[in-house]
């Protein structure tokens, strides 16, 4: 299983996360994902769209989509995330600290299972 997700995140009543994919090997396949995802990800908000436009932020890798529709407007931000912590499988926050030379695994804040629990 891939660490990489896109996801989307949105203001609805509360502000939300939605997975739109994961379990993506490479971060290359995350951002060709995210990169599709910009003109064909829709809303559980059921919006008949009339326009789409999108912006991208200078990081490369978030993306800003409006939505117009017939009677309201709609944005969230798409964008990739990188699963780097998991209580169920300790292993995975290795891999993702140490790659391309990044922090060491003790620099930072780590995952952990609360006491009690």
């Amino acid at each position: 299983m891939g660490n990489w997700a896109v996801v989307a995140q949105y203001y609805s009543d509360m502000y939300r996360t939605e997975f739109i994919c994961r379990g993506l090997e490479t971060k290359d396949q995350a951002l060709k994902a995210l990169r599709t995802a910009i003109h064909t990800y829709v809303p559980s908000k059921h919006i008949v769209e009339k326009r789409r436009h999108v912006y991208r932020f200078a990081d490369q890798e978030t993306y800003l989509v409006v939505i117009k529709g017939k009677l309201s407007e709609w944005e969230c931000t798409l964008r990739i995330a990188e699963l780097v912590a998991d209580s169920t499988d300790p292993a995975v926050a290795k891999p993702a600290q140490m790659d391309d030379g990044a922090a060491e695994v003790t620099d930072g804040p780590q995952d952990r299972i609360p006491p009690g629990y």
